[in-house]
C-alpha cells in the first residue's frame, strides 16, 4: 500500500485502497485502487463490515442482471458487495446531514432523481438504471460496492447506526429493508392479517420478523430445512411447515380453517412458488415476489384473474424501507443477529463466498469485516 495520506479530522485516509474486483465469471481478485472522492451530496465511507447476499454470488457467476439482460458484457473490474456499513470519513460538498465519524449502513440504490419513477420514490426502478452520467448509482451492481476498504455513497442511501448496534447487525438492515419493502407493496397495513412467507433464506427469515413486528396474525413460514424453520419460530413465526413432509398449500388451508391468508411473500424462487402462493391466498389476496427463479416458469394466469389476485414484484430495498427496518431493529422488535452465522476478514473474501454459496456449516448470513 502507498504511504501518502491526507487527514480529515481524526481519520487518516490513504490515496489507495485494497479492493476485490471481478475478472471473468467466478473470478475475483484483490487489487489496489484509488480511494474514490465524494462529490456533491456524497460522503466517503470507510467500510467496516459487509454481508454477502445471494445476488453477490449470482453477479460473480453470471454478471450484473440488468447489464446481462441488456446485452452488455460481463462487468470486469467491478467491485461487488452491497450490504455494507461503515464510518463516514470525508464529506462531499454541501453535506450537513452527516458528520465525520458517524456510523452508517447503506442502501444499494441511489436513483437518478430526475426520472418519473425516482420522483415517485421508486428509485430501485429508476428509468436511468445503470447510467451514472444521469446520476444513477447502484453500488455493487453498476458502480463499485463494498468489498473494498472505502466506498462513496449518496446521502440518500445512508442510515444512521446506533452506538449499541454491532457492525454485523448493521449489515443486515438492507435485508430487513427488502423484507419491509415487500410488505409495503402489499399494502403495509398487515396488523391482524395472515401472512405466509415461503422460503427461509435471509429475506424470508427477516420477512417473518418484520411481519410479526408489524402485527401480522398468523405468520406462517414454509420451507424444506428444519433448522431454518426453527429459526423462523425464534423470529416470530406462529406456524412453520416443512414442505418435504406436508403439502404447503394444504397446511396453510388447515392452519387458517380453509380461509387462506391475505398476503404471501414469496422468497424461495421455486418453480411452482407463484402457483402455490395463489392457492394460499384468499380471493382478492396479494402476492409479493421477492425471489428470482433461475428459469422461466409456467403460471396459471386464469386462476389469478378469476380470483382477483394481485401480484407484485420488488427489486431491493425501495421507498426508504431501510429506515423503517432500522426503526424496528433499534426498538429490538426482533433480533436480526440470529441469521448471522459466520465472519471472515476482507482478505479471505473467496473463502467467505465459498461458505455462503455452499452453505458450509449451514451458513446463512456470512459477514466480511475489515478487522476481525
Amino acid at each position: 500500500m502507498h504511504e501518502q495520506h491526507f487527514l480529515t479530522n481524526e481519520f487518516v485516509v490513504p490515496e489507495r485502497m485494497k479492493a476485490w474486483v471481478l475478472g471473468g465469471p467466478d473470478e475475483i481478485y484483490l487489487v489496489e485502487k484509488p480511494v474514490p472522492e465524494p462529490n456533491v451530496a456524497e460522503v466517503l465511507v470507510r467500510i467496516d463490515a459487509v454481508a454477502i447476499c445471494a445476488t453477490d454470488l449470482e453477479i460473480l457467476r453470471h454478471g450484473v442482471p440488468a447489464m446481462v439482460e441488456g446485452g452488455l458484457p460481463f462487468h470486469k473490474n467491478l467491485t461487488i458487495g452491497h450490504e455494507y456499513m461503515g464510518t463516514v470519513v470525508k464529506l462531499g460538498t454541501a453535506v450537513d446531514e452527516y458528520r465525520i465519524g458517524d456510523r452508517v449502513t447503506v442502501e444499494v440504490h441511489a436513483g437518478c432523481g430526475r426520472c418519473a419513477r425516482c420522483r415517485q420514490g421508486m428509485y430501485t426502478s429508476c428509468l436511468n438504471y445503470g447510467d451514472p452520467a444521469k446520476g444513477h448509482r447502484a453500488n455493487g451492481f453498476t458502480t463499485d460496492g463494498g468489498f473494498a476498504e472505502y466506498a462513496v455513497n449518496h446521502i440518500n442511501t445512508l442510515v444512521h447506526v446506533p452506538d449499541d448496534m454491532t457492525d454485523e447487525e448493521a449489515t443486515l438492515v438492507v435485508t430487513a429493508g427488502t423484507s419491509m419493502y415487500g410488505l409495503d407493496v402489499l399494502g403495509g397495513l398487515i396488523a391482524g392479517e395472515g401472512v405466509v412467507v415461503t422460503g427461509p433464506g435471509p429475506i424470508g427469515l427477516l420477512g417473518v420478523a418484520v411481519a410479526k413486528a408489524l402485527g401480522a396474525d398468523p405468520v406462517i413460514l414454509t420451507g424444506t430445512r428444519d433448522r431454518r424453520l426453527e429459526l423462523g419460530k425464534e423470529l416470530g413465526a406462529d406456524h412453520v411447515v416443512n414442505a418435504r413432509r406436508e403439502d404447503a398449500v394444504a397446511a396453510v388451508r388447515r392452519i387458517t380453517n380453509g380461509r387462506g391468508v391475505h398476503f404471501v411473500v414469496e422468497c424461495s424462487g421455486a418453480p411452482e412458488a407463484l402457483n402455490e402462493a395463489a392457492q394460499m391466498v384468499n380471493r382478492g389476496g396479494r402476492i409479493c415476489l421477492a425471489a428470482f427463479p433461475q428459469h422461466p416458469v409456467p403460471v396459471d394466469l386464469a386462476s389469478l384473474a378469476r380470483n382477483n389476485i394481485y401480484v407484485f414484484g420488488i427489486r431491493g430495498e425501495g421507498q426508504s424501507a431501510t429506515h423503517r427496518a432500522m426503526a424496528l431493529m433499534k426498538q429490538r422488535r426482533f433480533d436480526a443477529r440470529l441469521i448471522h452465522t459466520h465472519t471472515f476478514p476482507l482478505d479471505e473474501l473467496p473463502t467467505a463466498l465459498k461458505y455462503a454459496r455452499e452453505r458450509i456449516d449451514d451458513a446463512i448470513k456470512v459477514v466480511v469485516k475489515a478487522k476481525c
